[in-house]
């Protein structure tokens, strides 16, 4: 995207292409403009222009540039955070509620795909969270624990059942969390835009947000070239906020990730490997995640830019890590390399901000951003119809609040990685 072939990798050579937009030229006026291009942004024009509302998308870069077109593509249900510790963090109330919204997420995602026909080469067979050690093992016996108790479908699996469904011998077990899936992310990003622009919502790239102003009926944002006079502001950008919302990046601590996609495997491997597609991540602090495409590419990531020493670097233990894990792949060839950064906030929970009357959004999504962008894009779309009160959001109101050391914290994770992966396979 934009010429960097390793912005966005294999999702961009195989995704669809983007609905036709243009830069925002001249002064418009809509209901709500909506500052972002990413899952968030998307479902919230969505929603808000199927209700009638004349919606404005303003995307600085491309649809899906940000962290919705680099992602692995896992539907997760939930944070990284515990179930039994949300309530702890947000009180009762908000804990309990967020549980409830993000995990029944995948399924909001999975039917916005059904019944907007989006290509984006869903697989329903959920996710696989793999135990690394004793220690992994307990961690994943906990979260299956506090997740049943919800009544949520999740099944622990031992090394026997694990083997079968990865292929590999590598984990002391698994959790099967039957809500979740895997996606084609970009693909998913574009198909949202089309259903958007089919609804009425009006988008617009190349279009960076450079100011916005309190007007007598509202707010007007301005960009290079234009103007959207609107009652709401949503601000969609996440990790990669800029300009008047940069408060949104500085309270996030950025953890670069990348992925590598191999060249199709043979009919052979795909006849023992990840042979019901489940995406898979596992327990170690440096995680590693891999999962198939639908041509039978397979998709290994974990911690790392693709950038000065850590190209190398990450490069040569993806092949060592890969093979360690898979060894009947042996030595196979990668096409794609990409990264991008996740978002990290102080306590790996999202944020909900009102940054003025009438300007919100939701942020803070820690790797996470497929289901909890899409429902909370829902939700600020109901918020704005007139359907949820501030008092009945998943989150509490909360200001941007930049964490301590945080460019220190920055250097650490992209260097740290490189001395990790530096030191060899995993297993």
């Amino acid at each position: 995207m934009l010429d960097d072939p390793r912005s966005h990798g294999l999702w961009e050579k195989t995704a669809p292409s983007p609905p036709a937009t243009t830069k925002l030229q001249g002064s418009v006026k809509a209901d709500v403009v909506v500052v972002g291009g990413g899952y968030t942004g998307l479902s919230t024009a969505l929603h808000l222009a199927e209700a009638g509302t004349s919606v404005v998308l303003l995307e600085a870069r491309e649809i899906g540039f940000g962290g919705a077109g680099r992602n692995v593509g896992l539907i997760n249900a939930g944070m990284w955070v515990m179930p039994d510790d949300l309530p702890g963090e947000l009180g009762p109330v908000y804990g309990e509620r967020l549980l409830d919204l993000l995990g029944n997420g995948p399924r909001t995602v999975m039917e916005i795909i059904d019944r907007y026909g989006i290509e984006c080469e869903l697989e329903r067979q959920g996710t696989l969270h793999c135990a690394v050690g004793t220690a992994g093992r307990k961690e994943i016996e906990a979260r299956a624990e506090q997740w049943q108790r919800r009544g949520a479908p999740v099944e622990l699996l031992d090394d026997a059942e694990t083997q079968g469904k990865i292929g590999t011998r590598a984990y002391h077990g698994s959790l099967l969390d039957r809500r979740a899936g895997t996606l084609q992310p970009l693909a998913y990003a574009r198909g949202l835009a089309h259903a958007a622009a089919r609804a009425g919502a009006a988008l617009h790239t190349a279009s960076p947000v450079e100011s916005y102003t309190k007007t007598a009926e509202g707010w007007q944002v301005r960009t290079p070239e234009g103007s959207v006079d609107a009652k709401w502001i949503v601000v969609a950008t996440d990790a990669y906020s800029q300009g008047p919302f940069a408060s949104v990046r500085e309270e996030q601590v950025h953890l670069p990730y990348f992925n590598f996609a191999t060249v199709p495997l043979g009919d052979n491997l795909r006849k023992s490997i990840l042979t019901e597609r489940q995406g898979c991540w596992d327990t170690k602090d440096v995680l590693s995640s891999f999962r198939m495409d639908k041509a039978g590419r397979m998709v290994f990531g974990s911690v790392g830019a693709l950038r000065g020493t850590g190209l190398s670097i990450h490069r040569n233990w993806a092949r060592r890590a890969l093979k360690a894990i898979f060894p009947q792949i042996g030595d196979i060839a990668f096409e794609s390399e990409w990264y991008g950064q996740i978002g990290m906030t102080t306590n790996a929970l999202p944020r909900f901000h009102k940054f003025a009357p009438g300007v919100i959004g939701f942020s803070g999504y820690n790797g996470r951003g497929i289901s909890p962008g899409t429902v909370f894009g829902k939700t600020l779309a109901a918020h704005i119809l007139g359907q949820l009160s501030e008092g009945d959001l998943p989150l509490p109101l909360t200001d941007p609040q930049a964490p301590p050391f945080r460019s220190i914290k920055e250097a650490w994770y992209e260097v740290g990685a490189q001395l990790a992966h530096l030191a060899g396979a995993r297993f």
